[in-house]
């Protein structure tokens, strides 16, 4: 598997063990609609997030949350729609971003971000 790869599958084992430690109901991971996938999907507080982890080697460049473009916002959108239609939940939706980054020893750091985007943001 390549570095990335490792990296990314990391940052959303984290972020899921981050989410259930703070009280936050798994309800699926990884789910797929078309060419969207959403990360993380939970509950809370009657609430559905929807999260997406964005994971990088350094900061240099890009913010990892910087990196969750309007094409990618439309596509989560897209996929959470769909999931709120399959299981016909009428429950607020609300989309968070976790950002995972080294610190200066090497450890991965969480930078959770509720309420990062509307769906509007999509258009």
């Amino acid at each position: 598997m390549a570095d990335h790869n490792e990296l990314g599958k990391q940052a959303e084992d984290l972020a899921a063990d981050y989410l259930i430690k703070n009280g936050y109901r798994i309800l699926v991971r990884n789910f797929r609609y078309q060419k969207a996938e959403i990360d993380i999907i939970s509950e809370k507080d009657n609430v559905i997030i929807v999260t997406e982890v964005k994971a990088r080697s350094t900061d240099f460049f890009i913010l990892p949350q910087e990196a969750v473009t309007k094409g990618k916002i439309k596509l989560i959108v897209t996929a959470a729609n769909h999931f709120m239609e399959k299981f016909n939940s009428d429950q607020e939706v609300r989309f968070d971003i976790i950002s995972v980054l080294p610190d200066q020893k090497g450890n991965l750091e969480i930078e959770h971000i509720p309420d990062a985007f509307q769906a509007f943001d999509a258009n």
